[in-house]
């Protein structure tokens, strides 16, 4: 390939021939944009090529698609404009957590069973769909389900409250069961492919949620012995949830299950499953937990860019209001 030849397609990529081409698409590597946020390890075995062969293709992809460069702080603050927010349906809510669910980053709901995870998924699972000047991003939702809490009926209830077309709100959700933790992984890759299926429709996928997203580790990697590939696992899918977002310009919401720590003194005691590998590669920590009634109390534990500080909404039949 002549060096002031464009790199349009992953075909154009220096080392890539047909055959390792074809290899990398049936591995889900469509664009020079998922080649060049790849490891060379993840590469060579998907194309059946060597490390070095794979270090060569993802630095050419980086530098086609401008990615992994330093970059001024005031060309960051401009990528920046390209984050939008999906209302919560709650202004004080949305106050707390800087405006709505980012895009580009993965907010962490985590609180007790019962606490209102579920329904906040349920009423975000509708507000995306909304056009942008009702605090939508007018887009399609994934959801990966593990603990087969999505209701149909719920999304209907909400919809009709918001006076939408309730058939049409049920279209734009894709949802796929996951029956353990390995299969959880396995949709990951399948929700990659239904982004890019539906990349160029008027509904784009702009929110991914996964509810929850740590029960099948938690269950199925129990004692200390475990402990080390679980979270490893854990951590590939957090950093793959990220590159979703990333590719997409999505929002990634995940819901969390809570242990208790015996040995706090002061404060709460529950705290998030997943340790530090969920608390640092998520970008927003909320917990919510109950009120009186209907009333629910949200507090941003973690946030970049945002103080710590507590919003107090209501979960009612009709989804999530203000107090």
């Amino acid at each position: 390939m002549a060096e002031n030849q464009k790199i349009l397609s992953i075909d154009d990529l220096p080392g890539v021939g047909p055959a390792t081409a074809d290899k990398l698409r049936e591995a889900g590597f469509d664009s020079i944009e998922e080649i060049a946020i790849a490891s060379p390890t993840e590469l060579a075995t998907a194309a059946e090529i060597g490390e070095s062969t794979a270090s060569k293709i993802i630095i050419a992809a980086r530098k086609a698609a401008d990615i992994g460069n330093f970059e001024t702080g005031d060309m960051l603050l401009e990528r920046r404009k390209t984050v939008e927010r999906i209302t919560t349906g709650s202004k004080t809510f949305d106050e707390l957590i800087g405006g709505g669910i980012e895009t580009q980053a993965i907010t962490e709901v985590y609180g007790e069973f019962g606490s209102g995870k579920t329904q906040i998924v349920h009423q975000m699972a509708i507000n995306t769909q909304l056009p942008k000047e009702d605090g939508g991003l007018n887009g399609s939702v994934i959801m990966i389900d593990t603990e087969n809490t999505f209701r149909p009926e719920r999304i209907a209830q909400m919809a009709t409250a918001l006076k939408l077309d309730t058939n049409d709100v049920l279209k734009n959700i894709y949802v796929a069961r996951a029956y353990n933790s390995n299969h959880q992984i396995l949709l990951m890759d399948k929700a990659m492919d239904m982004a890019k299926e539906i990349k160029d429709t008027d509904k784009p996928a702009r929110l991914l949620i996964v509810d929850s997203l740590t029960a099948h580790f938690r269950s199925e990697y129990v004692g200390r012995g475990t402990l080390a590939e679980r979270q490893q696992k854990l951590n590939k899918y957090m950093h793959n949830l990220l590159q979703f977002g990333n590719l997409y310009n999505a929002a990634i919401l995940v819901t969390n299950q809570v242990m208790s720590k015996p040995d706090t003194f002061f404060g709460d005691p529950t705290r998030p499953i997943g340790g530090h590998v969920v608390g640092h590669t998520a970008t927003f920590r909320i917990y919510i937990r109950k009120s009186k009634g209907d009333k629910r109390i949200a507090r941003l534990v973690d946030s970049p860019n945002l103080p710590e500080g507590e919003a107090i909404f209501r979960i009612t039949p009709e989804g999530i209001k203000d107090e």
